[in-house]
């Protein structure tokens, strides 16, 4: 079969299925894994499809479910990194950030070399990181009704306690990006970071590339109204000529 012919039949399953796994194309079309998985890196890099593990979901899907956190951190490990390493580099001596929740933000932490820092966060992993890497930061959580899906803490709480705080620079994940329209999987987190973001003085975004041309249930924010989002390299150029009219888009150097 050729190439063209396996990319359409793998987006005709997708649109009938929603979601497809490796194994199920490879007995399908009767070539390898390998090829299958080839085949999906590119329709992926193309913007058709969202790469998950073992397989591929189509944009038009919404899972019923959201993935946990364990889930989601086995996804995308070396473009999480690569973004998380970037937006590293916008932390600065002396600085007052908010780290939000999500497996990207929490790869971050790994790479905060300052010395003098206040971070607020809402994140239960995020904070042990944090007291994990031992530096002497002014560190506040911000505490709330837990969720343990995400390890967040949301709600009337946490949300009349960030309403109060300023910060410099705000880090906040996002389950999906679509046109002008920035998406998470819950309405409590996506209430929590539009709250964070409206304070704080320079808004960043951080998602890997497979975050764009997808949405999920929750708009909490407006692309034009964030000023960089940090993400891959590998990033169709006409995904990325898209995105830029509403925003800066900052891609890695390492992915």
């Amino acid at each position: 079969m050729l190439k063209k012919e396996r990319l359409s039949s793998i987006l005709e399953a997708l649109d009938t299925s929603g979601v497809v796994t490796v194994q199920n194309i490879v007995k399908e079309l009767n070539v390898s894994d390998m090829t299958v998985r080839r085949d999906l890196e590119e329709l992926a890099h193309q913007g058709k499809i969202i790469r998950i593990h073992g397989g591929a979901q189509s944009l038009n899907h919404y899972r019923h479910e959201e993935l946990s956190h364990i889930e989601k951190k086995e996804i995308h490990i070396s473009e999480k990194l690569a973004v998380a390493e970037t937006a590293s580099r916008f932390i600065d001596e002396g600085d007052s950030i908010f780290l939000g929740p999500g497996t990207t933000i929490e790869l971050i932490v790994k790479f905060i070399h300052v010395k003098s820092l206040r971070i607020v966060t809402n994140s239960l992993p995020v904070f042990n990181l944090l007291e994990e890497k031992n530096e002497n930061f002014d560190t506040y959580l911000v505490g709330g009704s837990y969720r343990k899906k995400t390890g967040a803490f949301v709600g009337s709480i946490a949300n009349e306690t960030i309403s109060k705080l300023k910060v410099g620079k705000a880090f906040v994940g996002v389950n999906g990006i679509s046109n002008d329209a920035i998406f998470t999987a819950n309405v409590e987190e996506g209430s929590m970071q539009n709250l964070i973001l409206n304070n704080a003085q320079n808004k960043f975004i951080v998602a890997d590339y497979h975050k764009f041309n997808k949405e999920d249930f929750y708009e909490f924010y407006r692309l034009t109204d964030i000023d960089q989002v940090i993400t891959n390299r590998k990033v169709n150029d006409a995904i990325l000529e898209k995105y830029k009219k509403y925003t800066t888009i900052m891609t890695d150097t390492k992915s």
